[in-house]
């Protein structure tokens, strides 16, 4: 029988690990490389942080699987056995540019259901935690069930890129909902805007481009909370598969979808 509560030690003092390594390199000059556009950045540490939990992870538990965005996992298309989906830096522009507001991601899955999730705000020292059908936690306080809000009070959380062009939704539906909306705000780093709309610090989060390292922990947080993760067209994700993603809470999520992206 898996020992939950001995891989949430580890992944705790794994953390609290990383972010000591990441603090170091804020002195440092960092390598900063690009991966499919001069926006998507990549540095030695996502490289390293990254590399150091998948060692500590075969060392510790040799017969879990392990997808990375930086390639230092398995290569993997079934959801068979337990699962750890990193992204080590997420956020990485703001990483680079900023040095706070990214996040280390990891979602621990068993047989394709989410058991652990971990968003860790490195720089503000915070944790949300969740282990599926048994609470969520900032820090060490448990977060309240998410309450139901309409679109003139919401704040919603896009990224400014969507509203100039994409292939999903049209442009003019985008507008009138953040001309609708209270506020529009982008973050940066998908975890913690999944962990904001957990919180209420957003209402709702929509982005079309999302890769599963992405949304591997962020799922499990506010689906243990009450709200809905969909792609914009409504459907369920794919553990495995890069989506659209749209999390909110459960009423704005079906005035959302009716009003503005099935429009």
């Amino acid at each position: 029988m898996t020992n939950w509560k001995q891989i949430d030690t580890y992944v705790r003092q794994w953390l609290k690990e990383a972010r000591l390594r990441i603090f170091d390199s804020f002195q440092k000059t960092l390598d900063i490389q690009t991966k499919s556009d001069r926006n998507d950045l990549v540095t030695n540490i996502d490289k390293e942080t990254e590399e150091f939990f998948t060692k500590n992870i075969a060392a510790n538990f040799p017969d879990h699987h392990i997808v990375g965005e930086e390639g230092f996992g398995d290569t993997i298309d079934k959801t068979e056995g337990i699962l750890w989906i990193i992204d080590p830096i997420d956020g990485t522009v703001n990483f680079v540019h900023q040095q706070r507001n990214f996040a280390i991601s990891i979602g621990i899955y068993e047989n394709g259901k989410g058991r652990l999730g971990y968003i860790y705000d490195v720089v503000h020292d915070e944790l949300y935690f969740v282990e599926s059908g048994k609470g969520a936690y900032f820090n060490d306080t448990p977060i309240a069930k998410m309450a139901d809000t309409k679109v003139s009070d919401a704040i919603i959380g896009i990224n400014s890129s969507w509203l100039i062009a994409n292939r999903h939704i049209p442009i003019s539906n985008l507008h009138a909902l953040v001309r609708d909306s209270r506020a529009a705000r982008s973050i940066g780093a998908a975890s913690l805007e999944f962990a904001y709309v957990a919180t209420g610090r957003l209402d709702a989060y929509i982005s079309m481009r999302l890769s599963p390292w992405d949304f591997a922990a962020g799922r499990l947080l506010v689906e243990e909370l009450g709200g809905v993760v969909t792609t914009v067209k409504g459907e369920l994700l794919q553990t495995l598969k890069s989506s659209t993603v749209f999390v909110s809470n459960k009423g704005l999520h079906e005035e959302i979808l009716k009003q503005y992206l099935l429009k």
